[in-house]
């Protein structure tokens, strides 16, 4: 079974920039509301991929991955997938022996920027940066999924 292990932060700063790679837009959508699992589609540059994960709350989550037509992938993201679809820049960061994801939402998320490290094991060891603040791996309202019928922007505390 294919596994993701993953912890998400939130970011407190800028600071990440200094070390991060050249940016990309991702713009995916999710097919239909689940129970067990989401069905996400996602176009990356020239990639796009389907993606199903389980629905469990936590780091650890069932997960697979295909690649697909791009041109596919964008009449899914258009015709199929749920609304607001999800816009967002994605830069990686090298940070000790990991890669870091640093996330910056757009469109009805704008202002929201967290940070994710996919692990080998749930208790593998790794470096948090200083730009790295509150965990929230077990928060559901930060799960990109989440973020479609609940966007950043509406909620209160933002």
């Amino acid at each position: 079974m294919a596994q993701e292990i993953e912890r998400k932060f939130l970011v407190l700063n800028d600071s990440w920039r200094e070390d991060a790679g050249p940016g990309a837009y991702i713009s995916q959508g999710y097919l239909g509301d689940a129970k067990n699992a989401s069905v996400r589609v996602r176009v990356e540059g020239e990639r796009a991929n389907i993606n199903i994960k389980g629905a469990t709350l936590g780091i650890s989550r069932s997960e697979y991955e295909y690649s697909i037509p791009k041109d596919e992938a964008l009449e899914m993201l258009k015709n199929l997938c749920l609304k607001p679809l999800i816009e967002k820049s994605r830069y990686r960061v090298k940070v000790s022996d990991h890669i870091w994801e640093v996330d910056l939402f757009a469109g009805d998320n704008a202002g929201l920027v967290v940070a994710e490290v996919e692990l080998a094991s749930e208790d593998q060891p790794f470096e948090k940066p200083a730009w790295a603040g509150d965990e929230v791996s077990d928060d559901a309202r930060y799960y990109n999924v989440c973020l479609v019928n609940h966007p950043y922007k509406d909620w209160d505390d933002c």
